[in-house]
């Protein structure tokens, strides 16, 4: 079957040179022709993510033709205005796939909202809604290598594609011969049409009026003197980024020069992703020389920051995403409250393998702290579900683990823009009254107990990979550890089962030890890999690092 597909390939005229070259180059690799067409990029809630190249297991301008005649299919059978935003991000062909999406839905009679540039995630979320789009585009693999590019669905809500929606594209995706299936138009002729519009400046500056807007204590920064440290690690974050900063007042900015400008080839680290220390390594070096009070790096698609703060003694810590949100409710919170801005009930949302010191941290301020499963788009479901009842004000913030942040209902996906203006927002008012953003993390420590949040990662690439990591899922299930490095397992938490956590069925196992440590384990929903969340509670970093690394050795031949 794969070799007939193949061979079919062979034998197109290939609007793109460089395919038919990969395709040549391969000629008689079983293993390799292989790969590329005995399956097909999978369509999801999180659209398409797959590695560039020829075949129908590659990210390529066919590939997203047919999702894209999949998408239009199921738009048509949609009311509304029979639009579709889309935005891209700096990777490799991220422009054409872009343009790519957009000729298709032309063809097929949906009007297109398209950026002029590239822009990240939140403003593609937030141009959906603002244009009330039937759908949204985002071409992007967000934090994966540069081999890597994807293809981000959104529904009318700016929320990722529901798992409904998602199915019903896929099954016209499936009924579209990768080929040839697809309509198409120019990109030229759908502009002179009227079917194809840049976005205006009308959607994005109303974007950034949005985003300061949710600003806790206005004008601080422009007073406090902060010294800051950027970079957009290559990506769609330098514009909106620096746009947001200089409008709060915060005019000693110094860019990572080598990760400034848009580069899909990211040629300063080869996982873009602000999780990993070699990520940020550059803008260490530079805050160091600089002396800067706080370092930001967004990831390609800004819809993540991590950052890096100065400690009393000069040198620089890394925040865990985790920390970052504990630190970031705790702020608006009090702001909030002391402004006299707080809403009646406030409603937070995170995601449950973030720490639950958050939890600790609500309650002292008397908001509700909701926990969904993974991806932004539950705590997107959350906000909708507040909307849809009139009670839109109550949400006062969202947040993951993995450095996604939200602080108001304008998008409803995570936004690195308007975290990154808190982040710098929060560093500018504990500075002025003589803190700063360690002095409070300790504090919160002192306050509440020293969690420890760490997250490992297991790899399973190739067709069997998946297959692989079903079988560690499910053997996790039928027979669960009584112990784990001489923890008892108090308590197993098995999302599938709907009926018991009362959240849509997901593939998470909790399992609870004496003490109060907690170890979750998690297939990827984008690439393939386990991961393992462990959260331990120790009276010093030290002694819950320990925990962690005596549970993390008792999983590792499990995962092996």
């Amino acid at each position: 079957m794969y070799l007939e597909a193949y061979k079919r390939w062979m034998e197109t005229d290939l609007e793109d040179p460089a395919l038919k070259a990969e395709l040549q180059s391969i000629e008689g690799n079983e293993e390799e022709i292989k790969d590329r067409f005995a399956v097909s990029l999978k369509f999801g809630t999180a659209g398409l993510r797959g590695v560039l190249g020829a075949g129908s297991n590659r990210m390529n301008i066919y590939v997203v033709r047919q999702a894209t005649q999949g998408l239009a299919n199921w738009v048509k059978t949609q009311a509304g205005n029979q639009l579709v935003a889309i935005s891209y991000d700096s990777r490799i062909n991220s422009d054409v796939f872009a343009k790519t999406a957009a000729c298709v839905l032309a063809a097929n009679g949906i009007k297109v909202r398209i950026y002029d540039a590239l822009m990240p995630v939140p403003a593609l979320s937030f141009a959906t809604r603002y244009y009330e789009a039937n759908a949204g585009i985002m071409v992007t693999a967000s934090h994966n290598p540069a081999k890597y590019n994807g293809y981000k669905a959104y529904g009318p809500d700016g929320c990722q594609m529901t798992d409904e929606a998602a199915d019903i594209v896929y099954a016209e995706i499936q009924k579209t011969d990768i080929l040839t299936g697809a309509k198409m138009m120019s990109f030229e002729e759908g502009i002179e049409k009227g079917l194809i519009e840049y976005v205006g400046d009308d959607c994005k500056e109303a974007l950034y009026d949005a985003i300061k807007a949710r600003s806790v204590r206005p004008g601080i920064c422009k007073t406090a003197g902060l010294k800051l440290v950027y970079s957009p690690l290559n990506g769609s974050g330098l514009v909106p980024v620096m746009r947001i900063l200089e409008d709060i007042g915060i005019d000693d900015i110094t860019i990572v020069e080598e990760q400034k400008y848009p580069d899909g080839n990211f040629p300063t680290c080869p996982y873009p992703n602000p999780e990993i220390f070699e990520a940020l390594r550059l803008g260490l070096e530079l805050a160091q020389k600089t002396g800067a009070d706080l370092m930001l790096a967004t990831d390609p698609d800004a819809d993540r920051v991590g950052i890096a703060m100065k400690c009393p003694d000069g040198t620089y810590e890394l925040v865990s995403g985790n920390e970052v949100g504990v630190l970031l409710l705790d702020y608006i919170a009090a702001g909030r409250i002391e402004s006299g801005t707080m809403p009646k009930n406030p409603v937070a949302v995170k995601s449950i393998v973030s720490t639950p010191l958050a939890d600790a941290v609500a309650a002292n301020y008397g908001v509700e702290l909701r926990s969904v499963l993974t991806g932004f788009k539950w705590i997107g479901d959350q906000i909708a579900g507040l909307e849809a009842a009139g009670e839109i004000d109550r949400f006062i913030f969202g947040f993951e683990e993995s450095y996604g942040y939200l602080a108001g209902p304008y998008v409803r996906d995570k936004d690195a823009i308007i975290g990154s203006m808190l982040i710098c927002e929060m560093a500018a008012y504990y500075r002025s009254i003589g803190s700063s953003i360690k002095q409070r993390l300790e504090e919160i420590y002192a306050k509440y107990g020293r969690y420890l949040n760490k997250v490992d990662s297991f790899e399973f690439p190739g067709l069997s990979g998946m297959d692989k990591m079903a079988g560690i899922m499910d053997d996790l299930r039928k027979n669960p550890p009584a112990e784990i490095a001489g923890y008892n397992v108090v308590k197993v938490t098995d999302y599938k089962k709907s009926e018991e956590t009362g959240l849509p069925a997901a593939n998470v196992l909790i399992f609870k030890l004496d003490g109060g440590a907690e170890v979750i384990v998690r297939p990827s929903g984008t690439e393939p890999k386990i991961k393992t969340y462990f959260t331990t509670l120790g009276k010093d970093v030290a002694e819950a690092q320990a925990q962690k690394d005596a549970l993390a050795d008792a999983l590792k031949p499990i995962f092996s």
